[in-house]
């Protein structure tokens, strides 16, 4: 039997959902065996959550009558649940619930894996040091500024505002060559290779024998294919594109991931020939291109070849990857066939987001907070090389980014991660990001890729010495 408790009835203002399973018989309803339903329904509904503590009860004479229950079994039902501690209750201020016992096991919510005492992994910067009265300042402008029609669905390649702001900054900061109109607003540079993949589809994009899997998951997904190309210390291969029949090739070239070099200036003219030469395309991943610490800024390949090159850029390193925040530099041949796949509408990233974005950017403080951030991770970067300079590990891709790769001796990377797992880091193994294709001529490498970018301050120390003693306790 399911039963509401009506709130205006029974006095709380609150209607009471009971489950007191199979309906009683006739003449029964007094009986023991209703109140220990009764009673049963109340502990689950506390113990689930549904009654939290404090949560006021009906009366027992309106919750009897809502339940169709004799008044003494309510009210002995309270009185067992009162000295059972499920409930407590006090003369002239009704019945009220205390709290639920504490279950035998305690079990991860659903769907959510568990904290890490340690987040090392790639993926974010320290978001604890986004620049909230920033942005919050940027958002109030950007609201009260905004006209009507940024209320509406408006242009599919987003708003008029942001893209103005990136062609303006792409151009000062990473020499980028495009104008508004190139310009396509996305969810993030996942999105942005979906999208992309869409259009290519069936034909296969090549990608970086190691490098994110998301990505080629994305491809996947969109109906394209996948094949890889070598790495060695001057970045990708890209001389083995031309024994592929991929239609595009999508490279990291500022700053290999995970490897952490920059793409050979020789290999950029070859990508870009290769690209001309086939009427294919580049796509040009900038994940994290405005952190060097080391050396000079390497510009966008896009600079040197706009028609054959698309520029992908996003906030997920520089502010939080949480904003779902992007963007595509498309050649003109690109435009349309990529809106096409985006649906012809831009529904992707909410139009307040992008107008604070904007006016974040033109008001110089996207810029500022860019600046206080390489500052910042020089230290971490610089503290990190520190804390290992005693282990017997070889640490690259220092010179820029916000991810450093730790090769180990072979055989021990299993170990490395199943250690870090037990001491709470999170971080990820290299042979994650190989891709499955890969030849024996791009053969395994044991290591760890560690973010000294994502914890947050009050976190970093503490997070370098458990990893330290980790890749310790690996590398004897």
């Amino acid at each position: 039997m399911v039963s509401w408790a009506n709130s205006e009835a029974n006095g709380t203002g609150l209607d009471l959902h009971l489950d007191l399973g199979q309906t009683v018989a006739p003449g029964r309803r007094g009986s023991r065996g209703s109140r220990d339903q009764l009673i049963r329904a109340l502990r689950d509904a506390v113990r689930s959550g549904r009654l939290p503590a404090g949560t006021m009860l009906p009366p027992s004479r309106s919750l009897a009558t809502d339940l169709g229950l004799a008044r003494n079994t309510v009210a002995e039902s309270y009185a067992e649940l009162v000295a059972e501690g499920w409930l407590a209750a006090r003369q002239g201020a009704g019945t009220w619930v205390v709290g639920a016992h504490p279950e035998p096991t305690i079990t991860a919510p659903r769907g959510r894996p568990p904290t890490p005492i340690h987040n090392l992994m790639p993926g974010s910067g320290n978001v604890a040091a986004f620049p909230r009265q920033a942005w919050l300042a940027s958002a109030r402008r950007a609201l009260t500024n905004a006209p009507t029609e940024a209320l509406r669905i408006g242009d599919s390649r987003g708003r008029p505002e942001l893209r103005a702001a990136v062609a303006a900054y792409l151009a000062r900061a990473r020499g980028v060559r495009t104008s508004p109109e190139s310009i396509v607003i996305c969810a993030g540079t996942r999105h942005a290779v979906e999208l992309l993949s869409k259009v290519f589809a069936p034909n296969t994009i090549a990608v970086e024998a190691y490098g994110l899997f998301l990505f080629r998951d994305a491809i996947s997904e969109a109906g394209a294919g996948t094949v890889p190309i070598r790495i060695d210390a001057h970045g990708a291969v890209v001389a083995d594109l031309e024994n592929t029949s991929a239609a595009a090739v999508l490279l990291t070239p500022a700053h290999h991931f995970p490897h952490g070099v920059p793409l050979h200036p020789t290999r950029r003219t070859q990508a870009l020939d290769w690209a001309k030469r086939t009427k294919n395309y580049v796509l040009e991943d900038d994940y994290d291109g405005e952190f060097r610490y080391d050396r000079q800024p390497i510009g966008s390949m896009q600079g040197l070849d706009p028609d054959r090159v698309v520029y992908l850029g996003s906030v997920s390193k520089s502010l939080s990857p949480v904003l779902r925040l992007g963007w595509m530099v498309l050649p003109d041949s690109l435009i349309d066939p990529v809106l096409a796949a985006a649906g012809g509408q831009q529904f992707y990233v909410n139009a307040i987001d992008q107008l604070t974005m904007a006016d974040f950017i033109e008001s110089g403080h996207y810029d500022k907070h860019i600046r206080r951030m390489r500052n910042s991770y020089r230290h971490r970067r610089d503290a990190l090389t520190a804390k290992l300079a005693d282990l017997d590990v070889e640490i690259s891709g220092l010179s820029a980014g916000l991810h450093a790769l730790i090769r180990l001796p072979d055989g021990t990377e299993h170990e490395a991660i199943r250690r870090a797992a037990d001491a709470g880091i999170a971080l990820s193994g290299l042979a994650l990001l190989r891709h499955p294709d890969a030849t024996a001529e791009t053969p395994h490498q044991d290591g760890v890729v560690v973010s000294f970018g994502t914890p947050a301050d009050h976190e970093f120390n503490a997070a370098l010495d458990a990893l330290h003693d980790v890749l310790a306790a690996v590398s004897r």
